[in-house]
């Protein structure tokens, strides 16, 4: 599976610790950014790009990080087809995929220890989408309202 990792500043040494990590796990992991540590970079460039890649390449995922996750979710969902979830622990990671087929998960690197940040991105990317009917509906109706902008009705 492609997994493509995008940063900023805050998640620069866990994204490259992920990288070489999930490389050895036999995934083909793709870069987008940065390449090299700036303390004053943006990550809204690295994180669009990353779901802009992960949209453009199904059956891949991708994994955004910053210092909470919070900033890089929200720059990846903007990108229409990304799922973009945040992740604080492996439960947050498993559902994500299991009910919402995240296809791009958020990480916080300053919020996690490297082991618990690498743990939370293996269980995002080990765990398939449930195919229950329910959640295939409800991303259906995220999907209809990205392309029309019409609000689904309420129940």
């Amino acid at each position: 599976m492609r997994v493509y990792l995008g940063s900023d500043h805050a998640g620069f040494e866990l994204k490259a610790h992920l990288a070489n990590h999930l490389a050895k796990q036999g995934y083909d992991v793709v870069d987008v950014g940065p390449h090299a540590y700036d303390p004053d970079d943006d990550y809204p460039a690295f994180c669009l790009r990353a779901g802009d890649r992960v949209v453009a390449d199904a059956g891949s995922l991708g994994v955004v990080i910053g210092g909470s996750g919070n900033g890089e979710q929200i720059a990846a969902n903007k990108i229409a087809g990304v799922r973009a979830a945040l992740a604080w622990n492996i439960d947050t990671a498993q559902l994500a995929r299991q009910h919402n087929d995240a296809n791009v998960v958020a990480v916080g690197a300053r919020q996690h220890t490297l082991d618990d940040a690498t743990a939370i991105v293996e269980a995002f990317l080990s765990t398939p989408f449930s195919d229950n009917d329910r959640h295939t509906r409800r991303i259906n109706q995220i999907a209809d309202y990205e392309k029309t902008r019409i609000l689904p009705p309420l129940a």
